[in-house]
């Protein structure tokens, strides 16, 4: 890498930890600065799982006083999101690269669409909702978490906004509890994903390195901002973002 494009990297780590922090997708911004350096997808994704583990902890970290009295629900879907991890994972290595090429545009157009309609989505679940339903989404919200961290494994971009959709539809909590709570599932995803790819796969440890440090100052003021912004705000910015991104994907084909 040169010198740009490592300051690049570094700030779109930087970046990336700290909406995913608030309202996750941040590999739409990492994954698009890896692939103009040049790296394939598939090395690109593995180097990015690996690299934003750091702001995911951070994530964690910061909003550690929203995860109290969730102890239960961290227990029950983090084992689900354990499991999804790994199959992604284990997805991304299995199948061809050409097949992940192939599919990356529609993973990332899927992200796209998944973001602009996420609050229309949770609003018109949320009013069909029995109330009766289980205080803590019962076995459907744990299937869905665990079929969203399949797809985290295998293509990080925009699980987290899956995750909150899904939660936002079953759950009848404060918004910041289970944001706090979706970023202890990305943070679980991604390190075991991460931890399966470091004996199977080929890292680019420059970006690797530069991600970390990046994501790691951006998880942490991530949680701050959160209370601050407007998630309408950053949705549009990792729209736009994403767009570019996804031009650049169907250019390369």
């Amino acid at each position: 890498m040169t010198f740009v494009e490592m300051l690049a990297v570094f700030g779109a780590g930087a970046a990336a930890g700290a909406i995913n922090t608030v309202v996750g997708s941040g590999t739409l911004i990492t994954f698009p600065v890896l692939l103009a350096t040049g790296l394939p997808p598939v090395t690109a994704t593995v180097s990015n799982a690996l690299g934003l583990i750091p702001g995911s902890i951070g994530g964690v970290i910061g909003y550690r006083a929203e995860l109290r009295g969730q102890r239960r629900r961290i227990l029950r879907m983090s084992a689900g999101a354990l499991a999804g991890g790994v199959s992604g994972a284990a997805l991304l290595l299995v199948l061809p690269s050409a097949a992940f090429e192939a599919i990356v545009p529609a993973l990332v157009a899927l992200a796209l669409v998944l973001i602009v309609l996420q609050p229309w989505l949770a609003k018109t679940v949320w009013r069909r909702r029995p109330p009766t339903a289980d205080p803590d989404g019962g076995p459907v919200l744990l299937s869905g978490l665990t079929l969203a961290s399949v797809y985290g494994g295998y293509f990080a971009a925009a699980q987290g906004i899956i995750y909150l959709s899904l939660m936002a539809m079953f759950l009848d909590d404060d918004l910041r509890r289970l944001n706090a709570l979706r970023n202890v599932l990305v943070a679980v995803v991604n390190t075991v994903a991460a931890l399966f790819f470091l004996f199977a796969a080929d890292f680019d440890w420059t970006a690797v390195g530069l991600l970390a440090a990046g994501s790691a100052i951006g998880g942490r003021t991530g949680a701050a901002l959160g209370r601050r912004l407007s998630p309408t705000v950053l949705r549009a910015l990792v729209v736009a973002v994403g767009t570019v991104a996804l031009i650049q994907l169907l250019l390369r084909d």
